[in-house]
């Protein structure tokens, strides 16, 4: 018996932050379902080039009053980048809070606007730990 990863879902209560969130960390839609009777969306997003390993956004048109909710039940998404230096200077620039900042050259954890934890993993070796990161102290949880 084999197993392949599918996705992960998350439910988001504000959709277009949501999704521009996810596009500050590289991600783009790559198909999209609504459902009229059941009155939700599922937008899936992924990294070019990587269409198989998609986040699904489900969106309540009615709303979730339960969202934001601070669970940790869910854990987190994880993501590796080429730069994670570059790549939380970007998400700062864009409005971003850096919860855990990359103090080793190795690891990251932002948030969603719905709360959701997400990893950020320096792609191959640690990079040597740099300022203002590496005295920069965690604000919050992941």
């Amino acid at each position: 018996m084999s197993t392949k990863y599918l996705h992960t879902m998350v439910r988001v209560k504000d959709l277009e932050a949501s999704m521009a969130f996810y596009a500050l960390l590289g991600l783009k839609e790559t198909r999209r379902m609504d459902s009229e009777q059941g009155r939700f969306s599922l937008i899936f997003m992924a990294p070019e080039g990587q269409e198989e390993c998609p986040v699904e956004l489900t969106y309540n048109w009615d709303g979730d009053d339960g969202l934001p909710s601070d669970g940790r039940h869910f854990g987190h998404l994880a993501y590796e980048v080429d730069d994670i230096y570059a790549m939380c200077q970007h998400l700062q620039d864009n409005g971003v809070l850096i919860n855990r900042p990359p103090r080793d050259g190795r690891m990251a954890f932002v948030r969603s606007p719905d709360n959701i934890s997400i990893e950020l993993l320096q792609k191959g070796e640690a990079k040597v730990p740099a300022e203002p990161w590496s005295s920069m102290p965690n604000t919050g949880h992941w």
